[in-house]
């Protein structure tokens, strides 16, 4: 016997979860790179400037003092004076502003007293950052005559250096979300044709043999001998159940119509199909609550196609031995509810959010693209959801179907 195929491509798919933590991880490492080193300048900037204070209230002490007049026109020329980004307030022994620098709303204002109020709350915030430097002034003798406070903040430069990392950070993040949205979307729509175009193919692939098919069946029904056989008749219906194939395929590659359709009804007909064609080791029972009256709008070929997919999975994981449970439900707000339980090994925690990706799959040969199928045809094609309700190792998976209880409008065209 050959030994099946494996197609590395699925790979992608199962290792897409560690992939998103492994750029999540690089991204973390990049911004506290970039933060870190951010504020590495900020530091050494904010040390530069605190030694620019310094000087400078060291300067007005001079200023104060000095009675070189040389002396004094080179402080105030080469340190007072070039002092354009450090915000500055400097006050009297009392506390009451008598100069300021850099203040972009006092600059403008002629009011003395409005001024005064502005430097005194610029005064509260700029204690709140920095203690307030001393400048004690002394005469000729060196006799303290008075005492200075210069009032201080980071300039401009250095408060949008500290959140320059931030603002960096953010736009690389809107950027790189945006591009995994239009990255996504792009994906999907690759996704989509490739889904039409491999249903659309199947189907014609199908129309051939079929054809073929309906006619030996056709003569076999001429046939006095044959026309009341059982395996005729077996073979008519595994026939309409080809069309019905066929006519899922022409539907997944173009919109399909949904119709109302009794829920209870629909389930038990693919159901009974189903049960002959399985184990009979397996049971399957169909129950509703509050009744078997329940409708729906569904496309029935699609919808067969979901029940039979999720009940074949349900016979896998049971091994071919055990029971299958099918309630039917009316919820509120206009919501019909399908719960499909089995009795076999169940789904661990860690793989439940897996279940319904391309790839997944706990079978040796399989592809895992039958469940991916069906969240397709119940969420895109019927706007509904399909879940893991519960799932419990050796006991069991229930799968819940949500779709909209019927209106006018989901009636054909």
């Amino acid at each position: 016997m050959r030994k099946p195929i494996d197609i590395p491509v699925l790979d992608i798919y199962k290792s897409k979860s560690a992939l998103r933590w492994i750029v999540l991880g690089v991204s973390i490492v990049i911004g506290g790179v970039s933060i870190l080193y951010t504020n590495s300048l900020v530091d050494k900037l904010k040390n530069r400037e605190q030694r620019l204070i310094d000087l400078y209230a060291k300067s007005f002490e001079e200023v104060g003092s000095e009675s070189n007049n040389a002396n004094i026109s080179f402080i105030v020329q080469e340190i007072i004076i070039p002092n354009n980004s450090i915000p500055v307030i400097v006050t009297d022994e009392f506390g009451v502003p008598i100069d300021s620098k850099n203040l972009e709303s006092a600059e403008n204002i002629s009011n003395p007293r409005e001024k005064k109020r502005i430097l005194l709350e610029e005064m509260e915030v700029m204690e709140k950052i920095y203690p307030p430097i001393h400048i004690i002034q002394r005469d000729d003798q060196g006799e303290v005559i008075g005492i200075n406070y210069v009032y201080y903040k980071n300039s401009a430069l250095l408060t949008q250096l500290q959140y320059y990392p931030y603002v960096q950070l953010s736009v690389i993040a809107i950027f790189g979300l945006l591009a995994y949205i239009v990255f996504n979307y792009s994906k999907t729509a690759e996704q989509n044709r490739v889904w039409v175009g491999l249903a659309k193919e199947t189907a014609h692939q199908l129309g051939t043999p079929l054809s073929s098919l309906m006619a030996w069946v056709e003569y076999f029904k001429t046939d006095e001998k044959l026309k009341d056989e059982e395996i005729v008749q077996e073979l008519d219906k595994d026939i309409k159940r080809l069309e019905m194939i066929t006519a899922r395929f022409s539907n997944i590659g173009s919109v399909p119509q949904l119709h109302k359709e009794n829920i209870f009804d629909a389930v038990c007909e693919t159901i009974a199909y189903l049960q002959r064609r399985i184990s009979s080791k397996v049971k399957i029972e169909v129950t509703a609550f509050p009744n078997t009256q329940i409708m729906a709008g569904i496309n029935k070929p699609l919808f067969d196609w979901v029940i039979e997919n999720i009940c074949k999975n349900a016979v896998d994981a049971m091994s071919g031995s055990g029971k299958i449970n099918i309630h039917i439900l009316k919820g509120n707000e206009d919501q019909v509810y399908i719960d499909i339980s089995d009795t076999g090994k169940g789904i661990s925690k860690s793989k439940i959010a897996a279940v319904f990706q391309p790839g997944f799959t706990t079978k040796r040969r399989g592809w895992g693209l039958g469940l991916t199928l069906v969240k397709r045809i119940i969420e895109i094609y019927h706007k509904g959801k399909i879940t893991v309700k519960s799932s419990e190792i050796d006991k069991g998976t229930t799968f819940r179907i949500a779709l909209k209880h019927y209106k006018e409008e989901f009636s054909a065209a």
